[in-house]
């Protein structure tokens, strides 16, 4: 029998005699008889009902109200007072999580009342419990008293919980995504392992105030380190993490980080300070900032700047660093504006560019230094395609276009405190980069002639050996991109493919300069391969440009799986063909060679588990490679990968590589895993490399997990090479509690940096982020 309450006259109705059941729908629509209330429905073997009194239902009761599903073997309702008492087998059941007990009184619309002795299921965090009873204050604040938590699920012969967290007041707040624990105890089957006062823990991806779980680790340089973070969510555009830690070999010390998201400005301030180190005698402290937003008038600004307290804090506490490049640390501050015009877009900007370099005492390992910026002023203009400059001429049924630039910029150079004796030169520059070309084409092919300039003039503040100190050039460059596109239907093992062959050819002429009288403030030689091979100049930068008389030459083919959309194969070739000697080039020593080096390339992904790719420089002189880059991966599953790589520099470095997250033992846990299952797994994840030019093993981590379904353990070692003859080596460990939160040292982020293709073991059952300061 179902009814909507509603006024009615008093009857009595047998379910026997009408054999009509609820509808199976999650929620009931429409409004009830009042205002804003949400239409109730009653379903039961027997139900009686007093007119604008209440209703009384027995036997397989269900009470549907909005969102809410009540089930019990008995319930009263009384609709004056919109209340409902509940007896016997009791279940209420609300955007997925679940209560269950013997008695339930509640208001049913405002969703307040009081469960006795209950069992729960949240849907969010997977976790349930029990307690002595539940208050519910409103749809989404629960107050659990002397209850349970824990993802684990129950285990029908009574042993103990894997992990299991017990408080006095366990309060669940669904609009802040939070829950908060007090006077509480997390155990470990069984053993106490973490007390917890007040602890929070996520009900999902919202963020949340409180103290995280403790980390830990230890390092062959700092000992073992303890840290206690704490997390506050000032406000829903500003955060905070406060963690005070302490370094058995070290002292104690403190790291801070602070973030903010405003409507026209972003950014995040990190602080790690060290009052006094031990070991060193004196304070230790890295900061870091990085900011961005809008301005007036369109203008847009980045400060970001990094900065440590000594050379050998790279060393020591390289965790606590995030530039790149760990020993050359900038400070960097650019304004931009970009305007849209009918020619095209114009940009101004302006910069200024710091350096710190750690360079230590060992003048073995020391580095030149790059020139600081103080300050960087530019201009650059670009056209738009104009298909009216050339409306006469329309090759291949489209019209050609002039496009051009224009760049003009000033810079100051100087060096930093710590750079090498040898760097002396300081000076001014100002140089103009411009080109204009024609690019022309169809459907398959391009044609692009371009004309660049390069002009540059110089201040120096040292005399050059000649005694000016006002120098400058100008350097022309044209050139002629060419290139087409076929494609041919094939197929291969019953595949249908679609192949193509891309051939192109780049001929470029630029004039040989002298500029060996130069300064070098900013350029540096392009890595040769597939891309740099296709430029007019084998240097970045403005001070060197390469002369140049040659034709590079090239093909590529590709496979395409016609269904899928899928490159399957790729093959390719690339040489380059000098007319006359090269004479600027990186290392000042003349190319009188005509032919380059070849460069193949090839990649191959004709399984879906199998994925392949490889670059090999040739030396046709030589009949030999140069350069190689080979790489493989394997990825049958989830959870299951292998790659490898090996890498050759003639004459500098041969190195391989092995990367691999694979199950090794036990029952897998991952998504195809009943989480009620009492077997669990190891897997092992790693990456090593070892240098077969210095026969040793260079930075590496190796890794095992035991994943037991509701929660997770990871040991990891780290391996970084901090010297000629020094490493460092740190071990991780951690407990992730699947639906709470993880304890310990980030070995999961460790992991998942490092292992190309590892996945979290945990991804599918845990609603819960990594920590915010992962």
């Amino acid at each position: 029998m179902r009814a909507q309450q509603a006024p009615t006259t008093g009857v009595s109705v047998d379910a026997a005699q009408e054999a009509l059941r609820l509808k199976p729908v999650r929620q009931t629509s429409g409004k009830g008889p009042q205002s804003g209330k949400a239409a109730l429905v009653i379903g039961a073997e027997k139900l009686s009902m007093r007119l604008d009194q209440g209703s009384s239902a027995e036997g397989a009761v269900e009470l549907r109200s909005g969102e809410l599903l009540l089930k019990a073997d008995r319930v009263n309702y009384e609709q004056v007072e919109d209340f409902a008492r509940a007896v016997g087998n009791v279940e209420v059941n609300r955007d997925g999580n679940v209560f269950s007990g013997p008695e339930l009184q509640l208001y049913v619309n405002r969703f307040e009342g009081e469960f006795l002795s209950p069992s729960y299921f949240l849907a969010l965090t997977g976790g349930r419990g029990h307690a002595e009873r539940v208050k519910f204050a409103g749809a989404n604040n629960v107050l659990v008293m002397a209850g349970t938590y824990s993802s684990c699920p129950v285990r029908e012969d009574g042993q103990v919980l894997p992990w299991e967290l017990s408080a006095q007041k366990l309060e669940l707040d669904f609009d802040a995504n939070v829950g908060v624990a007090t006077g509480g105890v997390l155990r470990f089957y069984g053993v106490p392992i973490l007390p917890a006062p007040k602890l929070s823990f996520p009900l999902g991806l919202g963020r949340k105030s409180g103290w995280l779980p403790p980390s830990f680790s230890i390092d062959k340089r700092s000992g073992v380190e303890f840290g206690m973070p704490y997390y506050w969510n000032i406000a829903p555009q500003r955060d905070a993490t406060l963690t005070p830690f302490v370094m058995s070999r070290r002292g104690f010390g403190l790291d801070s980080e602070f973030r903010y998201l405003e409507p026209q400005h972003a950014g995040i301030a990190k602080l790690a300070l060290l009052p006094h180190d031990r070991l060193m005698g004196h304070s230790r402290w890295a900061v870091n900032l990085d900011q961005n937003g809008e301005l007036a008038r369109d203008w847009r600004y980045r400060f970001a700047a990094e900065r440590v307290s000594d050379d050998d804090y790279w060393k020591d506490l390289p965790q606590r660093l995030h530039s790149q490049t760990e020993r050359l640390l900038p400070t960097d501050l650019q304004f931009d504006r970009r305007q849209q015009t009918h020619w095209g877009e114009m940009q101004a900007y302006a910069r200024v560019q710091r350096w710190q370099v750690l360079q230590g005492l060992d003048t073995q390992s020391q580095f030149a230094s790059p020139y600081q910026r103080s300050p960087q002023v530019g201009l650059r203009l670009t056209s738009a395609a104009d298909d009216a400059v050339m409306e006469g001429f329309r090759p291949w049924g489209r019209k050609s276009r002039l496009e051009g630039s224009v760049e003009l910029e000033y810079n100051r150079f100087d060096l930093p405190p710590s750079a090498l004796p040898t760097q002396t030169q300081t000076g001014q520059r100002a140089h103009l980069l411009a080109h204009v070309s024609a690019p022309m084409g169809g459907a398959a092919w391009w044609l692009i002639p371009r004309l660049e300039v390069n002009a540059a003039q110089y201040a120096l503040d040292q005399a050059r050996d000649d005694g000016h100190k006002s120098i400058g050039r100008t350097v022309t460059t044209f050139s002629v991109d060419h290139g087409w596109v076929f494609e041919r239907e094939t197929s291969v093992f019953e595949r249908q493919l679609t192949q193509t062959l891309e051939p192109r050819v780049l001929y470029v002429n630029t004039p040989y300069r002298a500029q060996e009288q130069f300064p070098n403030f900013d350029s540096a030689p392009k890595d040769f391969n597939f891309d740099s091979i296709y430029s007019s100049n084998q240097f970045s930068g403005i001070d060197r440009v390469s002369d140049a008389h040659q034709l590079t030459a090239g093909a590529v083919s590709r496979w395409v799986d016609n269904e899928q959309g899928a490159e399957l194969l790729r093959l390719g070739l690339v040489q380059r063909y000098l007319f006359r000697d090269q004479l600027v080039t990186p290392d000042g020593v003349p190319v009188t060679q005509r032919f380059s080096d070849l460069l193949l390339l090839g990649s191959a992904h004709l399984r879906p588990q199998w994925w392949t790719d490889g670059a090999v420089q040739f030396n046709p002189n030589e009949s030999r490679p140069v350069r190689t880059i080979l790489r493989a991966r394997y990825s049958p599953g989830p959870f299951r990968t292998v790659s490898m790589a090996y890498r050759l520099t003639r004459g500098q470095s041969e190195q391989v590589e092995l990367a691999w997250q694979w199950p090794i033992y036990g029952q897998e846990a991952g998504p195809k895993r009943d989480s009620a299952g009492c077997g669990g797994a190891w897997y092992s994840a790693g990456r090593v490399q070892y240098s077969m030019f210095d026969r040793k093993l260079t930075d590496s981590v190796l890794g095992f997990e035991y994943d037991a379904g509701c929660w997770v353990f990871r040991v990891g070692a780290e391996r970084l090479s901090t010297g000629r003859a020094e490493t460092n080596t740190r071990l991780m460990l951690q407990l992730e509690l699947v639906g709470l939160s993880q304890l310990g040292s980030n070995a999961l982020k460790v992991l998942r940096d490092n292992v190309p293709g590892y996945r979290r073991l945990s991804n599918d059952r845990s609603a819960s982020p990594e920590a915010p300061y992962d």
